[in-house]
């Protein structure tokens, strides 16, 4: 995805003169929706928020979507969906055990990226790994069950506690689109900006960060049905969504297609390819896998994670 998925589109005759910043320049709109300044003078980079009783200018707390953002969020997705995998399957802990305690590093992450002032790439992302691992095992719970057909080597139960809701993936994706779709009402009513660089707000973050882990937790679901029960494998999977996601790089260009929505969708699809792509690696051989393990993975992504991490916090360092 490119860097203008996510931005809505401004209207083209709008110009003005800026309040804020004394003597700024004439600002105008261009056909792009991109603002212009008639000379050679920069705004800041600051975004504005709006309070009931007052109006201040705070810094951004969410990144730019550009083509490094989407890279970023396949490898957390992928990460998240192996290093799920780890704990509830491979150490044994069970998917109900496992949540609980994925959960519980969620809300300490996310509660280090609230009360940041500014866009931290460790912490944003951070955020969004931990979405992604609580999001696996949410969806296995929901969906699976102690049944042979989710346990191998004769075993009859996995870990501590419940085993598993047993809903499926069909049932439990249509519980999951009503709740991503309910928050998408909430945030709508609320109106606050879908638009994630202007987010700004506690409010605004806390309806965010609730459809993040939401559709991390759908994606799941989207990937285990692709790779487990549609028939295309781990590799077709990944190709399919793959392919969904090219077509929505090409309705950028189409005038009448809201970037937001296309963001959005886009933000669930690349948790299927996570998911397929997490289990392509791990699973064995004989399901269509590379058996690499998912030790192993987790641990050679969570380095490529940390090591994109510190480029964008690099960069974000020069730019500011």
């Amino acid at each position: 995805m490119v860097g203008d998925l996510g931005r809505m589109r401004r209207p083209t005759h709008l110009t003005g003169r800026s309040s804020r910043f004394p003597g700024a320049s004439a600002l105008s709109f261009d056909r792009t929706g991109e603002a212009q300044l008639e000379n050679s003078e920069v705004l800041t980079d600051l975004d504005v928020a709006s309070t009931s009783s007052t109006t201040k200018s705070v810094m951004k707390k969410l990144p730019e979507v550009t083509l490094a953002f989407w890279i970023m969020k396949t490898a957390a997705t992928t990460l998240g969906e192996t290093a799920g995998d780890l704990f509830a399957q491979t150490l044994k802990l069970g998917y109900f055990l496992t949540t609980i305690a994925l959960f519980a590093i969620f809300v300490v992450t996310l509660v280090i990226q609230l009360r940041s002032s500014r866009y931290n790439p460790f912490f944003y992302w951070t955020v969004i790994l931990s979405t992604s691992m609580a999001g696996t095992t949410m969806s296995d719970f929901m969906n699976r069950d102690a049944s042979a057909k989710f346990l191998s080597n004769g075993a009859t139960k996995l870990g501590w506690g419940p085993q598993g809701l047993g809903l499926g993936y069909p049932t439990g994706a249509a519980i999951l689109i009503s709740i991503l779709l309910a928050i998408f009402l909430a945030w709508k009513l609320s109106g606050m900006t879908f638009q994630i660089r202007d987010i700004v707000t506690f409010k605004g973050e806390a309806l965010f960060w609730s459809a993040i882990l939401v559709s991390n937790t759908l994606g799941t679901s989207m990937g285990d049905f692709l790779s487990d029960s549609s028939g295309l494998g781990y590799a077709g999977g990944a190709l399919l969504v793959t392919g969904v996601l090219a077509v929505l790089v090409a309705l950028m260009k189409v005038p009448a297609v809201s970037n937001v929505l296309l963001f959005w969708i886009a933000f669930v699809l690349t948790r299927p390819l996570g998911a397929t792509a997490g289990d392509f690696l791990t699973k064995p051989v004989a399901k269509g896998g590379l058996d690499l393990g998912t030790a192993g993975s987790s641990a050679v992504l969570l380095i490529v994670l940390f090591g994109l991490m510190a480029y964008a916090h690099m960069k974000e360092r020069q730019t500011a």
